[in-house]
């Protein structure tokens, strides 16, 4: 009769692990004494690029090429503003150059998304504007405002073109400031 070989303890793993996510710890330790952190470039998108530009494009992926020193920085945005974002590409590479201090991307490669209507492709750009609250226009304002619109006959245009010379009116004087 044969014999039975007692059962092995075995640790149970789903699949292979990825090549990558074995190496992850060593390539972002490598990564970040060179001065590169790629979690910077994420969380702090809007400070480095702007505030414009943060609104229409975010950073997706940084990967090292396999020869000479430099990355390439992977943007997504929407098609609609992608040659907006596509005319700034030297501009962007210049301001993450300038946040580490030495060329750590030497390339700026620009993907576009649909903004709605594919699962994995949705472009959610977080950093969107901050609006800022309208002033309220002055009592002279609205004064020189209703003796500007005060040659129309129609109430409904008059009103309007009042409303629309209180808004320049208001910008005007903020800018003058």
């Amino acid at each position: 009769m044969a014999e039975r070989r007692p059962k092995t303890t075995r640790k149970f793993t789903r699949g292979f692990a990825r090549t990558g996510s074995l190496l992850q710890q060593q390539i972002r330790q490598a990564g970040e004494s060179r001065g590169f952190a790629v979690t910077r470039l994420l969380t702090h998108w809007p400070d480095i690029v702007g505030e414009d530009l943060a609104a229409i494009a975010r950073p997706v992926d940084v990967k090292y090429s396999r020869q000479g020193f430099g990355a390439t920085l992977t943007v997504l945005t929407t098609g609609a503003m992608a040659p907006m974002v596509e005319m700034q590409k030297e501009q962007m590479r210049d301001k993450v150059n300038g946040v580490y201090g030495y060329n750590a991307i030497s390339r700026v490669r620009v993907t576009q998304t649909a903004p709605t209507g594919f699962a994995e492709g949705q472009a959610d750009f977080s950093y969107a504007r901050k609006e800022q609250p309208k002033p309220e226009p002055t009592p002279e304002i609205r004064a020189e405002a209703a003796t500007l619109a005060a040659g129309v006959g129609d109430d409904g245009l008059r009103q309007a073109l009042e409303r629309l010379s209180q808004s320049v009116l208001t910008k005007m004087n903020s800018q003058e400031r």
